[in-house]
């Protein structure tokens, strides 16, 4: 049920996204998979349920037409520009929203369904523009176990404990944890909620959960504070801002993430190198932004500091089998 519902919350953004203009919302029941089936009622049920989890998440939803007399049926749509959010630094609310839709569209059991909500669109006659979907890039490589049943428990409202490493200690401690978002943090996962141990909010980072969080309670057992409490919680809990700094090269139309986190704007390079941008950013751990980056396969090529670049030619070397 969980993954159903999941993968038709994606197809709903996808199409939003990808689309030119504002989409019906008869046409949106045609091509999204889940609504299709349903009767009448249970479709407006469903479809407003998942316009307000959306919302909530952080993924801006427009409602308008470009019919002057209002004739037309009201339509909804996903402002690019919105959602790609151009901001150099991004808020943890706005991060959440980027990491939302790439560990979505990582999820293998999506690829497919994704490919086919694109495809209904064009077979009804909605004009499309795929390159929308650069802002939810698929990405090759690192996983956080933990991110999945994470961002379930956050959707629905529902308690998780887990083992949590902190530091180098060696044994893990248990946390009960009512999460209200799952974040980034310059390249690092993180989810914050109440602390049932502790009573007070926390943030917990991925990497550290020992083993997969097992959802404890019932669904809708909590209310998530409001945005402006939770990113003030976020900004107050959130680790120091890395001091190191990367220098990269970009492929062109590649990177987004790190684009988005770059320190100034990304430098075109010339002659045999024409096809790359130079983007320098700013990172705490060397093994964790080497993750990051190998994530984006030959897309990005590390030039500073030798130790990243170190890092980052070993793991590519091992998952191609190449003794250096």
């Amino acid at each position: 049920m969980a993954q159903s519902k999941s993968e038709r919350l994606m197809n709903l953004v996808i199409c939003l996204l990808v689309a030119r203009g504002y989409v019906p919302k008869s046409r949106i029941r045609q091509v999204v998979s889940g609504y299709e089936e349903q009767s009448d009622e249970a479709f407006e049920r469903m479809f407003e349920r998942d316009k307000t989890e959306l919302r909530e998440l952080g993924i801006p939803i427009e409602t308008g037409s470009y019919d002057p007399f209002g004739d037309e049926e009201p339509g909804y749509v996903i402002s690019r520009t919105a959602f790609e959010l151009p901001e150099i630094r991004l808020e943890p609310e706005e991060a959440a929203v980027v990491g939302l839709a790439a560990r979505v569209w990582e999820h293998a059991s999506l690829a497919e369904a994704t490919s086919n909500a694109v495809l209904k669109l064009q077979a009804a006659g909605v004009d499309t523009d795929t390159r929308a979907l650069s802002s939810v890039e698929p990405r090759v490589g690192v996983t956080e176990p933990a991110f999945w049943p994470l961002w379930e428990a956050v959707r629905d409202r529902r308690a998780v404990r887990f083992q949590y490493r902190k530091g180098n200690d060696t044994e893990p401690v248990d946390r009960l944890l009512q999460p209200w978002r799952v974040l980034s943090h310059f390249g690092r996962w993180y989810v914050i909620g109440h602390d049932a141990g502790r009573d007070a909010a926390r943030m917990f980072r991925l990497s550290r959960i020992v083993g997969v969080p097992e959802p404890e309670g019932p669904r809708e057992a909590f209310d998530t504070p409001e945005p402006e409490v939770l990113q003030q919680a976020a900004a107050a809990l959130a680790p120091p801002e890395p001091a190191a700094t990367a220098r990269l090269r970009v492929r062109h139309g590649a990177g987004f993430g790190l684009r988005r986190r770059a320190l100034t704007p990304a430098e075109p390079e010339q002659g045999a190198h024409a096809e790359w941008d130079l983007v320098e950013v700013s990172y705490g751990d060397a093994a964790t932004m080497a993750d990051e980056i190998c994530g984006y396969a030959a897309d990005v090529v590390v030039l500073e500091p030798p130790e990243l670049r170190r890092l980052v030619v070993e793991r590519l070397s091992a998952v191609a089998g190449v003794s250096q």
